[in-house]
């Protein structure tokens, strides 16, 4: 089984209780996302079109992490908008992080439309060699 893999079945718990608090909020729509991992942490890019960094929410808690986001999408000025899908979208997902990473350490970029979160591994969780000596 691969890291990402593992990561992604870690997510299943958290979205049960993100389940629960979007229907309060009506339905969301769960952004696409890529994840890679390395030694020295995790990296995930979301894809939420039309959200503004003020729309945007990404948050912490207990070891899980948030990412709602509501977009926005103008109609061009003489225009009359005949039929939409989806008229303001909202997103959201949720991730279950282990104890390997260091949620205080991470940071967060919106650039057009496509969020990019860094999360460092902890320092006692980074890979290292173990020198061997001989006698």
């Amino acid at each position: 089984m691969n890291t990402q893999t593992q990561l992604a079945e870690r997510s299943n718990s958290a979205l049960a209780r993100r389940d629960e608090a979007q229907t309060q909020k009506g339905p969301a729509l769960a952004p696409a996302v890529d994840i890679y991992e390395d030694a020295h942490g995790v990296t995930l890019w979301a894809d939420l079109p039309g959200v503004s960094r003020d729309r945007l929410n990404v948050h912490v808690q207990d070891g899980t992490l948030f990412i709602e986001a509501e977009a926005s999408i103008e109609t061009p000025e003489g225009l009359r908008l005949h039929h939409a899908e989806i008229r303001e979208p909202r997103f959201a997902r949720a991730f279950s992080l282990s104890a390997d990473f260091d949620t205080s350490k991470i940071e967060a970029n919106l650039t057009d439309g496509v969020l990019k979160l860094s999360i460092a591994r902890r320092e006692e969780a980074k890979p290292r060699r173990i020198e061997v000596r001989v006698g």
